[in-house]
Formats: C-alpha cells, sequence, structure tokens
C-alpha cells in the first residue's frame, strides 16, 4: 500500500487483513480528500511577459523621452506607459 503524509511518500508491505485495517483508520478521511496527479508536484508558473511585447521598447521610449515621460534607459518598462504609448496610436 502506498501513501503519502507532509510530501513524503510511503509504501507498506501488507496483508490483506492489515490493509483493511489501515483502510478502515484511514477511510474517513479518504472519503472526502482531493486527488492529485502523479506529476509530482506543482507546476512551474509560466514566465512573465513583458509589457511591451509587440512594440519596440526603443520606439516607446523616445515616445515616453519626447513627452516628458521618465522611462528607464534599460530594463523594463512600466505597463502604464506601454498602455500610454499604445492608447496614443501607436
Amino acid at each position: 500500500m502506498r501513501f503519502a503524509l507532509d510530501q513524503t511518500e510511503y509504501e507498506l508491505d501488507l496483508s490483506g487483513e492489515n490493509a483493511a485495517a489501515m483502510c478502515e483508520a484511514v477511510c474517513r478521511s479518504v472519503a472526502v480528500a482531493r486527488k492529485v496527479s502523479s506529476s509530482g508536484g506543482r507546476r512551474a508558473a509560466a514566465p512573465a511577459k513583458p509589457a511591451y511585447e509587440g512594440v519596440d521598447p526603443a520606439a516607446v521610449r523616445a515616445w515616453a523621452a519626447g513627452r516628458g515621460i521618465t522611462v528607464s534607459p534599460h530594463g523594463r518598462i512600466r505597463a502604464d506607459v506601454v498602455e500610454q504609448y499604445r492608447a496614443a496610436g501607436n
């Protein structure tokens, strides 16, 4: 019989009588428990997509600079700046 407790898996070799006794001991909990897939753990979250996907970051920076909007010359561009850029028809 295989079971897991606190993210540790166990396996017991039980006779029919002992397996029935163990099943009886945990049956109430198993009846209301959720079954978990055997994938081995949580799935990794998809990497975040940059807010400026589909637009040229250099163009967004140039547009922002021309309007007095402060944008870092390197790294991620704030989503609100990209939204303004797109709203302006770019």
